[in-house]
Formats: C-alpha cells, sequence, structure tokens
C-alpha cells in the first residue's frame, strides 16, 4: 500500500502552467508529449532525493544523507505516463523545471505498480545516485514523514529502476541495509597502487 507524499502546491501550480503553455510543450525534447492528441495530466508526486556525494562510504549502522533536489511527475496520456517533468526550489519558491521522457519513466511506472502489490504500507520516493547513474524507487516506512525530509533507513526497500548499473538487478527490492553496501563499495575510490621498486 503507497502513501504519496503531498506536493508543494507551487510546485504542481508550475506543472500545470508548462502543460498549458504551447512552447514549453514545443520546446521539450519529448516526441511522445508534443504528439499526443488529448488532455496531459501530472499524476503521482514524487520527491527526488539525492545521495549525498560527500557522504559516499557510509559506516555500518548508519544511514546515509540525502538531500533534496526537487518534486518530480508522471506526466499521464491515456492509459500511461508518456512523459515526467521536473521541478526545483528556486529562491523564489518551486518551479517547472523541465519536461522528459525516456526508459526512467516507464520503469518508474513499472515500479510503483509493483509496490502497490506489498502490503507494507510505504511512502514512495525516489533516490538517485548520480555517480552510478542510477535512480531507484525508495519505499520509506514512515508513512506520515514530510516527503521532502529524512534519510533511508536500514529497512526501507530500494527498487533499482532500469536501466540499472551492471551487477544490480532492475525492479528487485533490496532493504536499504543491503543494497547499500555494494553502493558504498562501488562508490570508493580505488586505492593508489605505489609505484614499482
Amino acid at each position: 500500500m503507497l502513501h504519496i507524499p503531498p506536493a508543494p502546491s507551487a510546485a504542481l501550480r508550475s506543472v500545470l502552467v508548462a502543460l498549458g503553455s504551447p512552447t514549453a510543450v514545443r520546446d521539450a525534447r519529448t516526441p511522445a508529449l508534443r504528439s499526443f492528441q488529448g488532455p496531459l495530466t501530472p499524476e503521482l508526486p514524487l520527491p527526488v532525493h539525492v545521495l549525498d556525494t560527500l557522504d559516499q562510504v557510509v559506516p555500518p549502522g548508519r544511514t546515509p544523507r540525502t538531500r533534496l533536489a526537487g518534486w518530480r511527475f508522471l506526466i499521464r496520456g491515456g492509459e500511461r505516463s508518456i512523459a515526467a517533468a521536473d521541478t526545483m526550489l528556486t529562491p523564489d519558491g518551486w518551479s517547472f523545471s523541465h519536461f522528459f521522457e525516456g526508459p526512467y519513466v516507464t520503469a518508474t511506472e513499472h515500479a510503483l505498480r509493483q509496490a502497490e502489490s506489498v502490503t507494507t504500507p510505504f511512502q514512495p520516493r525516489l533516490l538517485s545516485v548520480p555517480e552510478l547513474y542510477m535512480l531507484t524507487l525508495w519505499l520509506h516506512a514512515d508513512t506520515g514523514a514530510d516527503g521532502a525530509e529524512g534519510s533511508p533507513a536500514p529497512t526501507d526497500l530500494l527498487i533499482p529502476l532500469a536501466p540499472a548499473p551492471p551487477g544490480i538487478a532492475a525492479h528487485r527490492a533490496h532493504q536499504v541495509a543491503d543494497l547499500l553496501p555494494v553502493l558504498t563499495l562501488r562508490l570508493t575510490p580505488a586505492p593508489l597502487l605505489g609505484s614499482p621498486a
């Protein structure tokens, strides 16, 4: 059971304004969005958190730090999501950033359907690991938490979205405590080898 966190109203308004703007839609690099005939609806707002790169090596038993990067809305056209819209926080408040399409849109929708079959209640979020070109659906156990705050708890679930980095199975749920050491190992710089004697 998923408890979708409420997005800031200004973020939703900025996406609705962009969808109503022929210029914003026409200038977007989203052929599916430009060519769709019919109403487009922003749905399923998800806070996008980024794994703190200054905190890449997380000691055992500690939770990683994240920072909120924005809110993402899936843009529904007909029976499926055909694009997504990202918003970002500016000095003037929440603002539309850009539209996009591609595999992460479909993968996000697939992972959300997958998560709906879990009987445990979760709050869905997205967690990005830019250094690994990786995006996961983060299922946070505290369903009443502010979606813009918090860090992954060891028992939270992460579902890597396709395409996932080599060696990490896409659309397979992992507890944070199990997946985080794998990510930490990949983020740890290799030791420099000494020069031959």
